[in-house]
């Protein structure tokens, strides 16, 4: 007998009330043993020998999703898309899988939460396509043996699992949505994929914590990992790729939730720039790299004078120990105490910065909101400041260069080792930097 986390995957002989490997609390369950293995002895070859096989992809025809995967699902592949309750998984899949309808492939959709005629009607609410319909086929089922079974019978093109937390083995003695379910059942699909060639997208809810579900080794199991993101209370969603084995990982695809399903937002840059030409304190833009698609953000900070013993440092879309750091390097190099204030910052429209490259934008924006002194009105921000306040260079210069000189930015401040392959852009004034204090004398913070 053996306990496993339900958060990491860590096994453990005995129960334990919290987890060594990940700290969780009572995540610990039994780990019922299921079926034998059955896997194949392996096959010693040698590298030269293998024949090189031809990378074939199904495009959906929906862009968004498409580029995410890097050009569309490889056959063979294991999707595992994960998202809160109600943000849109089911609605995406259900588009995908119309779309590739309307290509001509055909569809195995596997619901163990809904049934065909709730689908049905879900269906029509997303096209008036109705010629599709006759590609894409509904089983409602959570029993894995009898998605098995009408796979061998329909052989579709493509399978869709919403979601894998309903799918059961009945050969193991455990609940749906249990540790040892989900991991048998993502293997045995995993397994279909591979030896049919068939691409599988699995749906999964994510926690309180907005984790995947299940054990954390569902994540390693799959080859692509993606999360649909956003606020339900606004339209706009985004799609992240956390894990990619066929293609760049990082990428986002932007959507926005209309009466009929999912658009896509091709161009969402304007979308990110609310007040693109206002000139307001605690206010900086900065252009950031989400995979091969640059995105100008705009930064938001409000300072206000603190009536708590320790001032309160709220973040939304940044990592909020990185902020520490850039609040020591402001008050250390720059002069620029916020010892005294109440930080709040924001990332508009539900971005996360995960790069260095956007510390000067934060950092600038910080000090404006401090000294109630606005910054001027089309200027951008890119570099990475490090402790002792020099500005450090990034990578894809130009690309974040083109992309705001598109958008109408007249200016950008930069680290002065990224200006030595290019002159200025014409229309687009460029500002090479080496340190903080040569930042802040421009913006006039002194």
């Amino acid at each position: 007998m053996s306990f496993v986390c339900s958060n990491c995957g860590y096994e453990s002989s005995k129960w334990l009330g919290r987890c060594p490997e990940c700290g969780s609390w009572n995540s610990f369950s039994e780990l019922k043993m299921g079926k034998e293995s059955q896997a194949k002895k392996g096959i010693l070859v040698n590298l030269k020998t293998i024949e090189e096989i031809r990378e074939e992809r199904l495009k959906s025809g929906l862009e968004e999703f498409d580029r995410v995967l890097g050009g569309g699902l490889v056959k063979g592949s294991l999707v595992l898309i994960g998202g809160e309750p109600g943000i849109g998984k089911s609605t995406l899949s259900l588009q995908i899988s119309l779309r590739l309808a309307e290509r001509g492939y055909q569809i195995l959709y596997v619901s163990g939460e809904e049934n065909p005629a709730q689908i049905k009607l879900r269906y029509n609410r997303l096209t008036s396509l109705k010629d599709s319909h006759d590609k894409i086929y509904l089983l409602f089922s959570s029993d894995l043996e009898e998605i098995l079974e009408k796979v061998e019978v329909l052989s579709p093109d493509i399978i869709i699992i919403d979601s894998i937390q309903t799918i059961e083995d009945k050969k193991i003695p455990t609940p749906a949505g249990s540790v040892t379910q989900v991991r048998e059942a993502t293997f045995s699909l995993l397994n279909l994929a591979k030896n049919k060639g068939i691409p599988i997208i699995i749906i999964s809810h994510v926690t309180k914590q907005g984790l995947i579900a299940g054990p954390k080794a569902l994540e390693h199991i799959v080859d692509v990992v993606l999360y649909f993101e956003g606020d339900v209370n606004t339209d706009y969603r985004i799609l992240r790729c956390e894990k990619n084995r066929f293609g760049p990982a990082n990428e986002i695809g932007i959507f926005e939730m209309a009466a009929n399903g999912l658009k896509e937002v091709k161009n969402p840059n304007f979308l990110f720039l609310p007040h693109l030409k206002e000139e307001l304190f605690g206010l900086a833009f900065v252009p950031l790299c989400e995979g091969r698609r640059i995105i100008v953000t705009e930064i938001q900070c409000l300072a206000t004078p603190t009536y708590f013993p320790y001032p309160q440092r709220v973040v939304q879309g940044f990592d909020y120990k990185r902020l520490i750091i850039l609040l020591s390097i402001l008050d250390i190099q720059a002069n620029i105490s916020t010892a005294h204030y109440d930080v709040y910052l924001n990332v508009a429209g539900s971005l996360w910065i995960k790069e260095n490259a956007g510390d000067l934008g934060i950092i600038c924006a910080v000090a404006s909101a401090v000294k109630k002194n606005p910054i001027r009105k089309l200027t951008c921000f890119l570099g990475e400041v490090g402790l002792l306040g020099e500005i450090r260079p990034v990578s894809f210069v130009i690309d974040r260069i083109k992309e705001a000189k598109k958008l109408g930015f007249q200016r950008i401040i930069l680290p002065k080792e990224n200006t030595v392959n290019f002159l200025n852009e014409n229309g687009m004034e460029i500002i090479p930097v080496n340190s903080l204090k040569e930042v802040f004398t421009i913006l006039n913070f002194g």
